[in-house]
């Protein structure tokens, strides 16, 4: 028996498992741990000034040989971002946010495969028709920013049927060997795990959300629109925090008239100040109230109870996916 699938070939992974791209978690000692225990390791470039970006990818690919990616978020102008990106050798590279097709054509001249995250099946589609090398079909049980509204489950088998021979990997509530197989008896050829790697040791991101990660059950995550600043207009998932339970309790009203809107309630080493309700997510060496930032979570954090290495949550995976499939074949005798 084995997990390997075609995107393991197509971008020349161990494993068919993605790293989701955690904004400001995901550093070099991250994302090469991850490209070294096989997966596919993603550097979430976001809004970072270009020479950050630049330093971020060389420095992450000092510390691995195997490939890794970039992921651009549309929401902002990428062009720079991927051009460097291109010039620095990345050949894989990850939209998200947005319509990539101005730059399918770029990524394929230089000889890298296109990655879209989508949140519906006629999403999908248009993706495809673009050029797409691969599609994520993001459930809305997902931590982080979210797509769509569709769960994972009816989602990706309705992806996979308008796609065509396009790989097609699955986000969302997935943490476990048992996600894997359930996601491959569903169609698709690999999977984006995010939540349980913020439980991590390599992870950069405060103990205090790590614990916080750990101790949840499953219901303890909110689809919301409320950590918009620096992103407006977005959805997202997150743990409930004192922040969301303040607003909740005030009627859930709108930008304007928020509890506590316009109050600095963490700050960076550098000095820089987060404002209540901002998208950053507590950072290893933030100060403040960091409780209150934004916690993103998604609704696989019932299943995540420890933390451990990458290299041990890969093998944990990949063992455990291939005993369910061992146990599966019993009810094909």
């Amino acid at each position: 028996m084995s997990l390997h699938t075609p995107i393991c070939d197509l971008l020349k992974i161990k494993w068919p498992i993605f790293q989701g791209p955690m904004g400001g978690a995901t550093t070099p000692g991250f994302i090469s741990a991850v490209a070294n225990a096989g997966g596919l390791g993603t550097l979430a470039l976001g809004t970072r000034p270009l020479e950050e970006a630049r330093k971020l990818i060389k420095d992450t690919l000092a510390l691995t040989k195997n490939p890794i990616g970039v992921n651009l978020v549309l929401e902002w102008d990428q062009k720079e971002r991927l051009e460097m990106s291109l010039e620095e050798g990345i050949k894989i590279i990850w939209f998200f946010w947005g319509d990539p097709t101005p730059f399918v054509k770029q990524i394929h001249d230089a000889g890298g495969k296109v990655i879209h995250t989508i949140g519906s099946s006629e999403q999908a589609k248009k993706s495809v028709e673009a050029g797409v090398d691969i599609i994520v079909a993001q459930g809305w049980e997902a931590g982080g920013h979210i797509w769509g509204e569709v769960a994972t489950l009816p989602l990706l088998p309705a992806v996979v049927d308008v796609v065509g021979k396009v790989p097609v990997v699955a986000a969302g509530g997935i943490a476990d060997g048992r996600g894997l197989i359930a996601a491959l008896a569903l169609g698709a050829a690999g999977i984006v795990i995010g939540t349980r790697l913020l439980a991590s040791h390599e992870a950069e991101i405060h103990p205090m959300y790590k614990e916080k990660i750990i101790s949840a059950k499953e219901t303890d995550t909110v689809y919301n629109d409320l950590f918009d600043i620096g992103w407006p207009n977005s959805w997202m998932r997150t743990l409930k925090n004192s922040t969301y339970q303040k607003w909740a309790e005030a009627g859930s009203p709108k930008p304007g008239n928020r509890p506590g809107e316009n109050e600095i309630i963490a700050r960076l080493p550098n000095g820089k100040e987060i404002p209540r309700y901002s998208y950053m997510l507590p950072g290893a060496t933030m100060q403040g109230e960091l409780e209150a930032m934004a916690l993103y979570a998604g609704q696989s954090a019932g299943l995540v109870h420890e933390i451990k290495s990458i290299s041990d949550i890969f093998d944990e995976i990949t063992s455990d996916a291939l005993s369910v499939l061992s146990e599966m074949t019993k009810f094909t005798k």
